[in-house]
């Protein structure tokens, strides 16, 4: 018994000694979260809201860092680079990271394993739209504008293979049509673009444009969605207007480098977890049309994986196009 006893405490001990200091005594300093995109764009506003409720529970301050460029990719990489100790997390974009890693062309220096996904904080559905002034009043007049000169209306995207891109792929396949695709480097420049002129309709999500749309500044011609969105009622969805392949949506979530220790990652799951599900964070998000979804453990895996799925196929369809 005495030599067992002895064993036990011995291991245990050593348990204890592996352990790395910095991981038992988490956080003990502030914390960075990387966006991959530029500020003002409907990412970069969810992950500062996020973030400014999160640090009450986990208490340090997390400081959001705009890494923009190439789709994300630049910020993707900065975030799989990380070293994987929890003061550097980053909000990974979903399919946007998919379609990244499946593009050869891309050279991604990470995969879909570089990342550890944490809590899913946003499902935005997409939303195709206009300037206020535009001659496009629905979706069938910019179809049917598509159809009369093909590769002539400019469609802009928030980057390269991002879930814009994609429902631009998606409709030009349902719809028959071809557009002149423009891609920008987030919600910022593709805003810009649209109000000034240099391009004729936005494909985008709800919570990137709900309040001009809401102003009138611009106009929502349909929500790639299966129902319409809360945030705008007045607008219809794709299937109801007989457009079911048409679906698209961004998910955005907190993730850690791979490596990570898996009580650091609890730690922040529960901190981030709780900041979402707070009555103040559905007030807030509410405010700026960004819908919640939290998603976490087992439920965020599969969907990350479900997304990877997904996106081949997509991927696939604008390779092909190029």
């Amino acid at each position: 018994m005495i030599i067992r006893r002895r064993t036990l405490l011995a291991t245990t001990a050593a348990a204890t000694i592996a352990q790395p200091a910095w991981a038992q005594n988490y956080p003990r300093r502030p914390v960075q979260l990387i966006v991959a995109f530029a500020a003002g764009g409907s990412t970069d506003v969810g992950a500062r809201i996020l973030a400014a409720a999160a640090e009450k529970d986990l208490g340090q301050t997390i400081t959001v860092v705009n890494k923009g460029g190439a789709g994300g990719q630049l910020g993707f990489t900065e975030i799989a680079r990380a070293k994987p100790d929890g003061y550097t997390l980053g909000f990974i974009n979903l399919p946007a990271v998919n379609t990244i890693v499946l593009d050869p062309e891309r050279k991604a220096a990470f995969t879909m394993d570089s990342f550890i996904p944490i809590v899913n904080q946003v499902l935005d559905p997409g939303l195709i739209w206009v300037k206020g002034d535009s001659p496009y009043k629905s979706l069938q007049d910019l179809v049917e504008a598509a159809k009369k000169e093909p590769g002539k209306i400019r469609a802009c995207t928030t980057g390269i293979l991002s879930d814009d891109h994609l429902a631009i792929l998606m409709l030009q396949e349902a719809a028959k049509i071809e557009f002149r695709i423009v891609h920008f480097d987030g919600g910022a420049q593709q805003l810009a673009g649209v109000i000034g002129g240099h391009v004729d309709v936005a494909f985008d999500n709800v919570g990137s444009v709900v309040k001009r749309v809401q102003s009138g500044e611009v106009r929502g011609l349909v929500v790639t969605d299966v129902e319409r969105s809360k945030f705008l009622p007045q607008v219809p969805c794709t299937k109801e207007l007989g457009y079911t392949t048409v679906i698209s949506s961004s998910t955005r979530g907190v993730a850690a480098p791979k490596g990570t220790p898996a009580e650091i990652v609890k730690v922040i799951e529960t901190a981030f977890l709780k900041a979402i599900n707070s009555a103040d964070m559905k007030e807030k998000m509410d405010a700026v049309g960004l819908a919640l979804k939290p998603m976490v453990g087992a439920e965020y895996a599969k969907y990350y994986a479900d997304v990877q799925a997904q996106a081949k196929k997509y991927t696939e369809w604008a390779l092909k196009m190029r």
